[in-house]
């Protein structure tokens, strides 16, 4: 009997208690037509609404919310400068901003940078392709440090005049070539 008892009081205190949350006086941006509501309102709404939720898990962040890379210092090497630069970019948007050699037409360079883009993905290196000239365009890559290894790839083509990561300019092989013969030229 005196279980019984326990349970039926603790069943009314618990109803008690949410009763009175249930009838807690309202703030009065609340009893506002919701036509009426600012957009301080909104996001107090929006708050209110999120304040149960479970946080969000890092890799289902905003990109400007999730936490920086850990960057493993005992890989730094003295001759590899590009590692740091690499590691800090992982899981970061970069753009690099590509450059065909010559004097090619918007076509030209749409085929060129389509071909350059279909074998980054073969090679499991994702990136987006946005013309911005007629001889460049920008590759967007959602994990940044892919960047480096598509440079990689990049300046061993042979109509690429530059790749710029960073603010780095990256010649292509040709393009190096080409000013190697112009050198010697004015040289003799």
């Amino acid at each position: 009997m005196n279980v019984t008892v326990l349970c039926v009081l603790t069943f009314l205190l618990f109803t008690s208690v949410s009763f009175a949350k249930k009838t807690k006086e309202k703030p009065a941006w609340a009893k506002k037509d919701i036509r009426d509501y600012s957009d301080a309102d909104m996001e107090r709404l929006l708050e209110q609404w999120d304040e149960d939720d479970e946080p969000l898990e890092d890799d289902e962040l905003p990109e400007h919310l999730r936490p920086q890379p850990k960057i493993d210092l005992s890989k730094l090497k003295s001759s590899d400068p590009e590692y740091l630069l690499k590691a800090s970019k992982k899981g970061r948007t970069l753009m690099a901003f590509v450059s065909v050699n010559g004097n090619p037409t918007k076509e030209e360079t749409e085929d060129l940078t389509k071909l350059w883009q279909s074998s980054l993905w073969n090679n499991h290196i994702q990136a987006e392709r946005y013309l911005i000239d007629d001889n460049r365009a920008i590759f967007m890559f959602k994990d940044g440090s892919q960047a480096w290894d598509a440079k990689d790839f990049l300046v061993q083509q042979e109509r690429l005049k530059e790749v710029v990561i960073e603010n780095k300019s990256y010649p292509g092989i040709k393009s190096q070539n080409e000013e190697d013969n112009v050198k010697e030229k004015s040289e003799l």
